[in-house]
């Protein structure tokens, strides 16, 4: 999130039983989940960190790895054929 950008002022609504805002797309959160906390002067509004329901989305989620791995096969004998 861009942190140069200033404060502005938003309408609150209702909706239900709730009261809710809009968040502007330039302000939008990276996440689907945060926590809210009272403050003396406010709201707090925190990120929960992503949880992940599939193995395929943790996976995607990290950096790449910048080293390579070691050659596990090296020195063993060569495998023998199979006939099935």
């Amino acid at each position: 999130m861009d942190m140069t950008i200033p404060p502005r002022e938003i309408s609150l609504f209702r909706n239900g039983a709730n009261q809710a805002l809009r968040i502007p797309r330039d302000l939008e959160l990276p996440c689907k989940k945060v926590t809210i906390e009272p403050m003396p002067d406010g709201l707090y509004i925190r990120v929960l960190p992503q949880k992940h329901d599939t193995l395929a989305s943790l996976l995607a989620s990290w950096e790449p790895m910048d080293f390579d791995f070691p050659n596990v096969d090296e020195g063993m004998l060569p495998l023998d054929d199979v006939n099935l």
